[in-house]
């Protein structure tokens, strides 16, 4: 069964600047080549991957978009759009949308000091562009705020394809059955243009090091109720992974734990088909 890997970064420190990482003093904090990571694709059985960008810079989608040219196994890159400037969004995804790797965009709202950045006029102006240009956004939510202005933007612009990037850092460590996140889960579930991204769970984990499937199957159960098996991707989130156990490992908890659940039919909408439609890689 072919798997693609929806979350792939990658990073040259010598070639763009990634802000998130200045004083970051963990593994993380050096440059991060895919030729670290293409030795263990095979051992996890991926065959295609997406590259997602962790810099809200241009130049570091095109440094994706450059490694997808590259590379014969990755077949898209989620870059970034200066969703502030709504002239320059317009003019920029022009740009981009000739390149056939260019599948969606992310911006690291987790990082910016206003929770509800997602809702500047700017901001919205310029989702009306994505919306028009069919450019789809993958959403990195660290707080039930972040969560709130999906909603209230999917609400403004109903054709606009979102995916919920590490099922938007669930409280496993709190274990809340399932209070304010789940909540925002469940309304943002009803619309069928919302789609959730099992990946990065490692990282929400009581442990680190030692954390293993069953710590994190009761969420990854719940939001296979919400949303389906039809609107469910995977991701690797390497090399973010390699402070939680690796690569090998959180592949093999999200395997064992959709195998418990799930028929080879389930399991092949949620390693491949939904990926496929989400982000049109025409696999």
């Amino acid at each position: 069964m072919a798997i693609i890997d929806t979350h792939v970064h990658a990073w040259n420190v010598d070639q763009v600047e990634y802000a998130w990482l200045k004083g970051n003093k963990s593994i993380l904090n050096r440059t991060w080549s895919l030729d670290e990571l293409e030795p263990e694709l095979e051992p996890t059985g991926i065959q295609f991957g997406v590259m997602v960008q962790a810099a809200n810079s241009l130049e570091d989608t095109h440094s994706m978009l450059e490694e997808c040219a590259k590379r014969e196994w990755l077949k898209g890159t989620v870059g970034w759009l200066p969703l502030m400037e709504p002239g320059m969004t317009s003019v920029e995804s022009t740009h981009f949308l000739i390149n056939p790797y260019f599948k969606g965009i992310r911006h690291l709202i987790h990082d910016e000091a206003n929770p509800e950045w997602l809702l500047q006029p700017s901001v919205i102006e310029s989702f009306r562009v994505l919306e028009k240009n069919q450019i789809s956004f993958d959403v990195v939510a660290n707080q039930p705020v972040h969560l709130d202005c999906v909603l209230k933007l999917s609400d403004k612009y109903p054709h606009m394809r979102w995916c919920i990037d590490h099922l938007a850092n669930p409280p496993i460590v709190q274990k809340e059955r399932w209070g304010k996140w789940g909540e925002r889960m469940k309304s943002l579930s009803a619309n069928p243009n919302v789609f959730i991204k099992i990946s990065g769970l490692g990282m929400n984990t009581s442990d680190l090091n030692t954390w293993s499937a069953n710590e994190i199957q009761p969420t990854i159960e719940y939001c296979l109720e919400l949303f389906g098996t039809e609107r469910a991707m995977m991701g690797g989130d390497w090399p973010v992974v390699e402070l939680c156990g690796g690569y090998s490992k959180s592949w093999m908890a999200y395997n064992e734990i959709l195998s418990r659940n799930l028929s080879s039919k389930e399991l092949e909408f949620i390693h491949f088909r939904n990926a496929n439609r989400f982000y049109k890689l025409g696999l």
